[in-house]
């Protein structure tokens, strides 16, 4: 809990201070007001892979920001995703070599699903920094469905990444970016999910994504 009160302080101290800075003279007006984005992944994963495969993590994310001026970015995040293994496993931990193995795969799956806050900051020219917050309701189900059970957690995330504009008005834009994220209160697990849980740790660093969107 003192975590989270942690995080809900932070971000009602940039929140201010966004508010504070977007008045502060004409320099702050923006072109665009809002934007949506969601991963590239999202678009193209369809295309190449089922849906309904053993390794589908069936992801829904989608992001509405509004620009409070040319620095401070404040939005909402839509997400929905299945894991079928732990996602504390890491790269140095032979990811690749699990997901052909098998070896650290749940004896179902878990549907992880919430809204949360973003908060972004532009940095220099296109580049930026990003914080997420997502509290997610976990659904837990073995491989034919059946509900096992319900959990909670809090998912976080810190991005690092550059804003490419382009098009009439740079309505478009791309953001390519490099993310690691940790996440709180993961509990209530079954006990085939626990066990393979308690092996691997709470955090994934250094994933690679890029998000597509359109400012109006």
């Amino acid at each position: 809990m003192k975590n989270l009160l942690t995080i809900l302080l932070f971000f009602c101290t940039l929140s201010a201070f966004a508010q504070t800075n977007s008045s502060e003279g004409k320099e702050n007006g923006v072109v665009h007001k809002y934007r949506i984005s969601i991963p590239y992944f999202i678009v193209t994963d369809p295309i190449g892979n089922s849906w309904h495969d053993r390794q589908s993590t069936q992801m829904i994310e989608l992001h509405v920001k509004r620009n409070l001026d040319n620095k401070n970015i404040v939005g909402v995040k839509f997400a929905t995703w299945r894991l079928f293994q732990p996602m504390g496993i890491t790269w140095w931990d032979g990811l690749l070599d699990k997901l052909e193995t098998e070896s650290e795969f749940y004896p179902g799956y878990v549907r992880e699903s919430g809204i949360g806050i973003t908060y972004q900051r532009m940095l220099w020219k296109g580049l930026f920094a990003t914080v997420e917050v997502l509290p997610q309701f976990q659904t837990y189900s073995d491989l034919d469905g059946n509900k096992l059970g319900n959990g909670f957690k809090v998912y976080n995330s810190y991005h690092l990444g550059y804003h490419i504009a382009f098009g009439k008005k740079k309505r478009f834009f791309l953001e390519p970016q490099v993310h690691c994220q940790h996440w709180m209160f993961d509990n209530n697990a079954p006990d085939g999910f626990k066990q393979l849980d308690d092996r691997w740790r709470n955090y994934f660093l250094f994933e690679p994504n890029i998000y597509v969107g359109i400012n109006f």
